[in-house]
């Protein structure tokens, strides 16, 4: 990919922004993501293609960052322990049924192993907010909602790549699945990915007072997003855990202190750049990239797994919410459906399913069923969740 090609999607990403600007309801990632297919068959981007490390190690760390940074530290006080326990435990219990399901119904089509199943399920589990916290908090004036929906993803994108990793290296190299050896690893995984992003939180937190320079206190910024990502990796523990860790943390450390305000404003400043902007290369890349998938005979099978992830993860949410008493209060059927359908998935599914087809020798026809559930996901549920939530609310 030249620069000329990166200047091109820069344009039509800033367009798009643009006009979102405007709108009430604009869904930019599902505008981004069809543009890109329209794109696809231009001889212009022919070459053009999305990685797993393009996106992995260049845009993740940025963009996890951006969303922990600004994440309310009150929200996280207030639902720590619901969220806490849908991107964990919720995120576990979706991958296992759904991957269940997806065996039972993948072998009326296709022939699929059960860890196979679990590793699709592991693809499909995680969501990106990026697509809907500007809607949800456009379509209501209830942010319980939006800040859950957040909240969730930051800790489930984490989680499913622990998941995804102890799941492919059995698919592999061939290994029994060990439920001990699993607990075992994603402890050690996801709690030295926490520890990690929390030192380094902290640390950076600190630092930032030995300079009155904002350009410096914008470069330590960018130490800690992809600094504590790579040290996370380089530790074999969770790099995603340890970015959105050390974002939160550096917000909780600011937050305590009225006069870090002026820090927050150049950080914001800075990062409100760069967010659309790796927006706009990402969601454009994946159009181009995933159109190349499109052409193939089990469509009936996609839009099945995609019907049945929505209903895994609705009655996942349900089950750990409804029986409880305390979450209850903050979560009736209504904003439980909210949550299920706002579950997109987005740019760490795409991520996972290009780490999915580099390892193993899957064919393309299914790579393209996982590749259209993202799909279908990213335009039909973006483009609903305005309409859905103020039906469902009454507003």
């Amino acid at each position: 990919m030249s620069v000329h090609h990166i200047l091109l999607l820069l344009i039509i990403g800033y367009i798009v922004f643009s006009i979102d600007k405007k709108q009430e309801y604009f869904p930019v990632p599902t505008v981004l993501v069809l543009i890109g297919i329209t794109l696809s068959p231009i001889s212009y981007f022919a070459n053009i293609s999305i990685t797993k490390d393009l996106i992995f190690h260049v845009f993740l760390p940025a963009l996890l960052f951006i969303s922990a940074y600004q994440f309310p530290t009150m929200a996280w006080k207030k639902y720590k322990y619901i969220i806490g326990g849908l991107g964990t435990i919720g995120l576990l219990l979706t991958i296992a049924i759904f991957g269940g399901f997806v065996y039972l119904i993948g072998n009326l089509f296709i022939q699929i192993s059960i860890i196979a199943a679990l590793l699709i399920a592991a693809i499909l589990s995680p969501t990106d907010p990026v697509s809907v916290i500007a809607i949800l908090k456009k379509s209501s004036s209830d942010r319980n909602t939006a800040d859950i929906v957040e909240g969730e993803s930051l800790l489930n994108d984490g989680t499913s790549i622990v998941v995804f990793g102890v799941l492919l290296s059995m698919l592999t190299q061939g290994t029994t699945f060990s439920l001990s050896g699993f607990v075992s690893e994603f402890l050690l995984v996801s709690l030295g990915g926490v520890a990690i992003g929390i030192a380094f939180g902290w640390l950076m937190s600190k630092a930032v007072h030995y300079t009155d320079h904002r350009q410096y206190q914008v470069m330590l910024s960018i130490i800690v997003a992809y600094g504590s990502f790579y040290l996370g990796e380089l530790m074999d523990v969770s790099g995603v855990l340890s970015t959105v860790t050390a974002g939160m943390m550096l917000s909780y450390e600011f937050g305590k202190n009225i006069k870090e305000d002026h820090f927050r404003d150049q950080l914001d400043g800075f990062w409100g750049i760069i967010e659309p902007t790796i927006l706009s290369i990402i969601f454009l890349l994946i159009g181009i990239q995933s159109a190349r998938y499109l052409v193939f005979s089990e469509w009936q099978l996609a839009i099945l797994l995609f019907l049945g992830s929505l209903i895994v993860r609705f009655l996942v949410i349900t089950a750990m919410t409804q029986f409880h008493s305390t979450w209850k209060t903050y979560m009736s059927l209504r904003e439980c459906a909210v949550i299920a359908w706002t579950g997109i998935k987005g740019t760490m599914s795409v991520a996972l399913v290009l780490g999915f087809e580099a390892a193993t020798d899957k064919s393309s026809e299914f790579i393209s069923i996982i590749f259209v559930v993202i799909l279908l996901s990213l335009v039909i549920q973006s483009a609903s969740v305005y309409p859905l939530v103020k039906r469902l609310k009454g507003s």
